[in-house]
């Protein structure tokens, strides 16, 4: 798959993990890539460029990256709140992980990553798009990863309604 196309925001206030993570992108044929050292910046850009996806750390100051995305999943507040969103964190505790799906991330990745699992996590953001959902607590991709279709008898009593 190429990725030629792929317009990307990478959000990290660390020049070096940007410059890695670029290099990445790089190798996946994808050269289209704008840098923030935080939130605001980011911001500027999403205001002027057309951004397909945002990669973002978690730890920045002074407006971290959970908060960033919370502000782009807000439609109020955001210009384009579909945009897929990977955080790419050095968090690992399943909390972090359930806090960062429960504030509408797309996908998650863990710091130290490997190519091969950007690249999956881009893959499935191409290939596979998850449908948004919203209630009157949440904004975001579908966080159902798995689509199992149960097909034994139905238990509710309004099933036959």
């Amino acid at each position: 798959m190429a990725f030629a196309k792929l317009r990307v925001l990478l959000v990290d206030d660390n020049a070096a993990m940007r410059g890695l993570v670029r290099a990445v992108l790089g190798a996946f044929g994808c050269d289209n890539v704008f840098e923030a050292a935080d939130a605001k910046r980011a911001l500027s850009i999403l205001s002027v460029e057309q951004i397909d996806v945002i990669i973002t750390d978690w730890k920045m100051s002074p407006v971290d990256g959970l908060s960033l995305v919370r502000h782009l999943r807000n439609p109020d507040k955001s210009a384009n709140p579909f945009i897929p969103i990977i955080m790419l964190t050095a968090y690992a505790e399943p909390s972090r992980v359930r806090e960062a799906r429960d504030a509408g991330v797309t996908e998650f990745l863990v710091k130290p990553f490997s190519a091969g699992q950007l690249y999956k996590r881009l893959q499935v953001i191409v290939n596979r798009p998850r449908p948004f959902v919203r209630t009157k607590a949440f904004f975001g991709p579908d966080r159902r990863r798995l689509n199992n279709e149960y097909e034994g008898p139905e238990r509710r009593e309004d099933a036959a309604l």
